[in-house]
């Protein structure tokens, strides 16, 4: 019998984060202030971020500790479960061991929780009272409502559109642990006014909601920013997945040649990713997929220059891939990867031809989602349906090739509130 589970013990959760900003072979392109054109220092993020999310922010220190307070919210799930994909190995009758770390056990059913807890934290330590965010398909704003509950902040949540009325279950998830959301573009901020002035239908996207939590946060007091996913401290908290996968594949007794994750913004590819490409920096080989959706494709069809995060204009210029900050994505159900630029170290990383990109559209994805589910028994979110989806391609190349390859991907998300995108799919209306 082929071993299917490799679980650590509490004591194996990841005690520091690890940051790759101090392994990259060139330095990053810092940010540009939006008025100045000059590049960014602390002071300049202060109006968005509490101090301590802006020293790692900026830090290029290869290991940072996590706060025993954090450390307790993460081991009410954490470590989570690497898992042997044995009987899709079989339905593909691939050569190809396939593995995958399953984050879809949080209480919020993704990885994003990762880095809530952790800037809710930090957050609360410096007397923040509330905390605004926008979230895409409303797995970051369950993560960062449940994380605020945790201790004691207000949550506020505007949520692109288009998923605020696919996925209807999301919000009562937020609502339940406290938080308030908005559909956006929305009333509630003048930009979202704007917005609906001009564009009443409109579906939203994720910059025009970073617009209205920037907007939220510097306009009250007592509020700070929270980001999901993009910035180099969201993509540090969520190393505690590739470290506890290192450890889990040495289990295995195995080393992935191919690591693949899906990218919107980056953080549960770089979650999973960076870990390994710290062996890479040291001379292991390895390929590591970052996969995006055609509609949205930031990696694959995006420029490599400066840009901003939102639609607004408001947030810093990040050297990244982008589609430019006016883009509005196609409504497709993988609402957390529609988002018109990339992660500047991911972008940095892709420009320096240390990882791979692919881009699929959404049907075949679907299609890639009800074979996983059917033989492993999970169905995934629309969003880590995209990695399934490369990860079925790079085992049908092993066939092909009549090799072993050993591949390692993160299931970020379980799709359980995400049924109304299955529905469509099997109804013939994915677009």
């Amino acid at each position: 019998m082929v071993q299917r589970q490799f679980n650590l013990s509490q004591k194996d959760v990841p005690r520091q984060w690890y940051n790759i900003a101090a392994d990259l072979p060139v330095p990053m392109d810092p940010p540009l202030h939006p008025g100045t054109m000059q590049p960014a220092g602390p002071e300049d993020l202060a109006p968005i971020f509490c101090n301590s999310i802006i020293e790692q922010e900026v830090s290029t220190q290869r290991w940072i500790d996590i706060p025993e307070e954090v450390l307790d919210g993460l081991v009410i799930w954490r470590p989570t479960p690497l898992y042997r994909a044995n009987r899709l190995e079989a339905a593909l009758g691939t050569p190809a061991k396939i593995f995958y770390k399953y984050e879809g056990t949080s209480p919020v059913g993704s990885h994003k929780l990762n880095t809530a807890l952790a800037q809710a934290y930090y957050n609360k330590k410096e007397g923040i009272k509330r905390l605004a965010t926008e979230t895409g398909a409303g797995q970051w704003g369950s993560a960062l409502s449940m994380a605020c509950s945790q201790y004691g902040l207000e949550c506020t949540v505007y949520m692109v559109r288009v998923s605020f009325d696919q996925k209807p279950y999301r919000k009562s998830m937020m609502q339940t642990f406290g938080a308030t959301v908005y559909p956006s573009p929305s009333e509630h901020t003048a930009f979202g006014r704007k917005v609906l002035s001009e564009h009443p239908d409109s579906p939203g996207s994720l910059g025009i909601a970073i617009s209205e939590a920037l907007e939220d946060t510097v306009t009250n007091k007592g509020v700070k920013y929270s980001l999901g996913s993009v910035t180099n401290h969201v993509l540090l908290h969520q190393t505690v997945i590739g470290q506890e996968a290192k450890k889990q594949m040495e289990m295995a007794g195995e080393y992935p040649d191919v690591v693949v994750g899906c990218v919107g913004g980056g953080s549960n590819f770089a979650g999973l990713a960076f870990p390994f490409l710290a062996d890479k920096f040291a001379g292991r080989e390895l390929r590591a997929v970052a996969v995006e959706p055609q509609s949205c494709a930031s990696l694959t069809k995006g420029d490599y220059k400066y840009d901003h995060g939102d639609t607004a204009k408001m947030t810093p210029l990040f050297k990244m891939y982008t589609l430019g900050s006016d883009f509005i994505p196609p409504g497709i159900h993988a609402g957390g990867l529609r988002y018109h630029g990339m992660a500047p170290l991911v972008s940095l990383c892709y420009n320096q031809g240390l990882i791979e990109a692919v881009a699929y559209p959404q049907i075949p994805v679907f299609e890639a989602a009800v074979t996983f589910a059917k033989s492993e028994g999970i169905i995934p979110a629309p969003e880590s349906a995209h990695a399934i989806k490369a990860v079925i391609d790079e085992a049908m190349r092993a066939k092909e090739e009549g090799k072993e390859r050993v591949i390692l991907f993160n299931l970020s998300g379980n799709g359980y509130l995400d049924l109304g995108a299955y529905d469509a799919f099997f109804a013939g209306k994915l677009a």
